[in-house]
């Protein structure tokens, strides 16, 4: 391929942005102001947009790996001649650990060059190009680096071998022998801020980086199923969080496609409600609770006035809410995939199953909730409120739809659990009378999707309301508690989803969807395990663990025939799905029962005095 194929890049992460590099020791992305700042190196999009390779010369072959417990990445090249190491790591603030990592990140990558045996001739092409390639900067020797300003960014690159400038590009080349080492250190800065990029020694800022993210990951075991692969992706879910406001990206890329040469070519680099409850859950089971609190608390800030006309579906790292949508027409695309996307549309549409996610978010987190703040109870009154309010019109669904709007049964569903779990709050929520309203309105959802979502003829609950089309978002209503695993019409369900829109365990969403989505891959994990059916949960399960890259990292789809990566990567999505199919899978084990669906009428008389340990228990 004349690209580097998405499943060949490595992820780091500062608590801020992301980088991502190929097997060939380039850079290909990296946006140093925030995961959703222009790049400085777009290579990933277009050939000239910029990029930063160090590697050897000549033929060579590939081994990489993370350092353990960390998102260090080291890259092994052997050529005819030698073998040498790059070690490329993101800086986090000198001594940060534990909680602390991600805070005060000084922008700065670092790439350390070290010779393991023979000489290796090296070759080092730095193109920076700012504002997604648009801008070409001028290049200069300064005080030791070699600055790159144009427009509102400026770089200091410090290299220990020389090299040389000429429009807007550096090149050099260096031989490195058994047990020599060179380091090259790329700092960020605006343009016109007070102080120039942090000058730091690379060995340094790897050394901290692996102490800290171990550091990081030493808080947070995990004693279940499939632990090794769990602890990563809670790493990779860590890597996504803008420790600034604790806040998830759904991906570390923009317009990476759904389908080569296609069209869905979107901009994930922002924060979905939807995903919400899913990463609660993830980074609670991994335990990460001190994550938990601050997202509410970033929700309820965000969300601000709840009863606006329309709930915000996503939001900007920092609680943005204008995401509006523009193309980056000079930009070639990922394999001449167009158009290429900043912001994200989505962000206008009525989603009403984002109502659920809080609600159920909330719920699983209810001991972190305790006292509960003001803010965060008027947010989850004024959620139940529109679930009942709402829950009869249409929507974009939670596939983000641009077409007209339609009756999704998944978002009557998780209007149905934002109701249920609102209920199950009684008191320490809202008073006796807003609670049997909700009930009441809970109990309507329930009785109309199992009147119109549900298809007889085919036999399987559908995606819209009185239709023949299915939708993998159906198998949601097992693992949300609106009807148990081994309920006959769960079953079928799930037998019908698998025979037409599975292939070989990966699920696609819809019939016409070009690839398998990940997550509903994971989604029938955990359906497969409340069905009854633990040993083909766990054949699946570890099917789908393996379709990682080398470095165990997920894209958000995967090619059905071909398994290669499709859609923006890595995609926090589908790490949150393997983390809670593992505790599904883990909770099998042990016994747990899941989540009932509530009473058709009625109102506990103390849901505080159920269990809330577990999740979704009672």
């Amino acid at each position: 391929m004349p690209y580097a194929s998405i499943g060949d890049h490595g992820f780091l992460a500062d608590g801020l942005s992301a980088v991502l590099v190929d097997r060939g020791g380039s850079v290909n992305w990296w946006c140093p102001t925030r995961f959703d700042g222009p790049s400085v190196f777009g290579r990933l999009l277009d050939e000239g947009a910029g990029h930063w390779t160090i590697r050897p010369e000549g033929d060579f072959g590939v081994e990489r790996a993370y350092l353990a417990g960390s998102l260090v990445l080291r890259t092994v090249f052997t050529t005819p001649t030698g073998s040498v190491a790059v070690t490329d790591a993101l800086a986090l603030a000198p001594g940060a650990r534990g909680h602390d990592v991600g805070w005060g990140s000084p922008r700065v990558l670092a790439r350390v060059v070290r010779g393991l045996s023979g000489e290796v001739r090296m070759g080092v092409h730095y193109r920076p190009r700012f504002e997604y390639g648009r801008v070409t900067p001028r290049l200069m020797q300064q005080d030791g680096a070699l600055v790159a300003t144009a427009g509102a960014d400026r770089l200091d690159l410090r290299a220990s071998t020389p090299l040389s400038p000429r429009s807007g590009e550096a090149t050099g080349t260096f031989t490195v022998r058994a047990g020599e080492v060179q380091n090259f250190t790329l700092g960020y800065a605006p343009a016109y801020a007070a102080a120039p990029p942090a000058v730091l020694e690379a060995e340094q800022v790897v050394a901290n980086a692996v102490a800290g993210w171990r550091s990081w990951a030493g808080l947070h075991p995990y004693q279940g199923r499939y632990a090794e692969q769990v602890q990563l992706s809670a790493l990779v879910v860590q890597g996504m969080t803008y420790r600034p406001s604790g806040a998830v990206v759904a991906a570390a890329s923009t317009s990476l496609p759904e389908e080569l040469g296609g069209q869905r070519n979107y901009d994930y680099r922002y924060v979905w409600v939807r995903d919400f409850s899913f990463t609660l859950e993830a980074l609670w089971r991994t335990g990460c609770s001190e994550e938990v609190s601050r997202q509410f608390g970033w929700m309820a800030r965000s969300m601000g006035v709840a009863e606006e006309s329309t709930v915000p579906i996503m939001y900007g790292v920092e609680g943005e809410r204008d995401l509006t949508e523009h193309s980056l027409e000079h930009l070639a695309g990922y394999a001449g995939s167009q158009p290429v996307l900043v912001g994200n549309d989505a962000w206008r549409q009525r989603q009403t199953d984002v109502l659920g996610e809080v609600l159920c978010a909330a719920w699983l987190m209810r001991e972190h909730l305790d006292p509960m703040e003001p803010e965060i109870r008027h947010l989850l009154r004024a959620m139940a409120d529109r679930a009942a309010r709402e829950w009869r019109l249409p929507d974009s669904g939670m596939w983000e739809a641009r077409g007209p709007e339609q009756h999704y049964v998944s978002s009557k569903v998780q209007c149905w659990t934002a109701l249920d779990r609102a209920v199950r709050f009684g008191p320490r929520l809202a008073a006796r009378e807003d609670i049997a309203r909700w009930a009441a309105a809970r109990d309507e959802v329930r009785r109309a999707v199992l009147t119109h979502g549900w298809n007889d003829r085919i036999g399987a609950f559908t995606g819209t309301f009185d239709s023949d089309d299915l939708d993998a978002s159906a198998l949601l209503m097992p693992l949300v508690g609106f009807l148990p695993g081994d309920d006959p019409r769960i079953r079928s369900t799930i037998r019908v989803v698998e025979q037409r829109l599975a292939h070989d365990g990966l699920l696609r969403r819809w019939a016409d969807d070009p690839a398998g989505f990940l997550i509903c891959s994971f989604w029938l994990v955990g359906c497969l395990a409340l069905a009854g059916e633990p040993e083909r949960a766990a054949h699946l399960f570890e099917r789908l663990a393996n379709q990682v890259n080398d470095l165990g990292l997920f894209a958000e789809q995967l090619d059905p025939f071909t398994e290669q990566p499709l859609g923006n990567f890595p995609q926090a999505f589908s790490h949150i799905g393997l983390i809670n199919a593992a505790v599904a899978l883990t909770d099998m084990d042990a016994g747990h029962r899941t989540l009932s669906p509530s009473p058709e009428r009625g109102i506990p008389a103390d849901w505080s005095a159920r269990s809330p340990g577990g999740v979704g228990k009672l």
